[in-house]
């Protein structure tokens, strides 16, 4: 029997008032509504470990850990991303 793959955990980084972490709430919920997958957001003002390190970049999209896109997010690339770790193709 073969492992189910899990699905990726994607996470979105944002702040308040923030008009670029608005539309990326936007592209996230598109493109993982599209592909049956959830998200979830983690807000820099809550937390001075994310602040530091993605103050400069806000909103930011992780992958898996991984940091995927940052200010605008490519809604097509994402897909592609979200594909791969899902198994299926791109």
């Amino acid at each position: 029997m073969a492992n189910p793959v899990l699905p990726p955990d994607v996470v979105l980084i944002t702040k308040a008032d923030c008009h670029l972490c608005a539309d990326a709430r936007d592209a996230v919920g598109r493109v993982t509504a599209t592909l049956g997958l959830e998200w979830s957001e983690r807000s820099i003002d809550d937390d001075a470990e994310l602040r530091e390190r993605y103050a400069e970049e806000i909103p930011v999209l992780l992958v898996d850990g991984v940091q995927r896109d940052f200010w605008r997010i490519d809604e097509a690339r994402l897909a592609r991303t979200l594909r791969r770790a899902l198994g299926q193709p791109a």
